[in-house]
């Protein structure tokens, strides 16, 4: 007989033992799938019995997340901005990193009346946090990858954001000409292409067209913040997340296309996360 608490424990200590950095928290979430029930069941219950059918369903996933698999693909979702996202294979897993992307762009969301622009939507989870913010404001998301668009107008659906829509295609391709943004947001791909950190962890899991991009990392960078000059009125906002050492290649970027007000803002780590400009035409 195994209970709730011994099948915790036992595998929290096998996924410590594999390097996992919260392996308390991967056993809770994975037990919680397993019996499809919330977290409060485990600390109401830790001596019930599990069945037969039960640990065996945990075994499953505890194996799957033994061989590396992140556990929000197992279990097919993560919450970000407090709003439960169903997450895929095709798309990044949302990081806490990349809600300070969100909170900058809601300071700056007062300063100026449009529609806002999340590139590289992927689960919708940027676009999703802003719409859920801002009620008023429309809000667009656009992946390349047709699956990522349905996933993130699903998300969109089940949170009841109808202010919030999902188009497939590269970058500024779907938009009819003329479209202009108050503020364009964008978690693009960052990572040099030879980064050992590929080869690590999640990521290995995680769709490589969502996170490499050439010339260091900063080529699509450098395209979007070129080509949102078209897509930005007057006084408008252009803010990425990057990596931790690129911040000053980005605000490099930013002013050799003309944007003003160009600074960094670090993420809760206090790592450089986010760069942003604005566009006065």
């Amino acid at each position: 007989m195994t209970t709730i608490e011994q099948a915790l424990n036992q595998t929290a200590a096998q996924f410590a033992q594999s390097g996992s950095d919260s392996p308390q928290l991967d056993a809770s979430v994975l037990l919680c799938h397993a019996l499809q029930k919330p977290r409060s069941y485990l600390f109401t219950w830790p001596e019930k019995a599990l069945t037969d059918s039960e640990l065996s369903t945990f075994a499953s996933v505890v194996e799957r997340r033994l061989a590396g698999e992140p556990v929000a693909y197992i279990v097919g979702e993560r919450e970000f901005w407090s709003l439960p996202l169903s997450v895929a294979p095709s798309t990044l897993i949302p990081r806490p990193d990349t809600e300070r992307l969100v909170e900058l762009a809601l300071e700056k969301a007062p300063q100026i009346q449009g529609d806002i622009l999340d590139l590289g939507t992927g689960t919708g989870a940027i676009a999703l946090a802003l719409a859920s913010e801002l009620p008023n404001r429309q809000v667009v998301g656009i992946d390349l990858q047709p699956q990522a668009r349905d996933l993130a107008a699903s998300n969109g659906q089940k949170l009841a954001l109808s202010n919030a829509q999902f188009l497939a295609g590269s970058w500024f391709e779907p938009l009819k000409n003329g479209t202009k943004f108050a503020l364009i947001v964008s978690n693009p791909p960052y990572i040099d292409g030879a980064d050992p950190h590929l080869s690590q962890g999640d990521v290995r899991f995680e769709p490589r067209s969502a996170l490499v991009a050439d010339d260091n990392g900063l080529a699509d960078i450098r395209y979007i913040t070129e080509h949102a000059r078209q897509y930005l009125v007057a006084g408008g906002w252009l803010l990425f997340e990057h990596g931790f050492e690129q911040g000053e290649a980005v605000r490099a970027i930013f002013q050799q296309f003309g944007y003003q007000d160009v600074s960094t803002q670090q993420d809760y780590a206090g790592n450089d996360r986010v760069t942003l400009g604005q566009f006065t035409d």
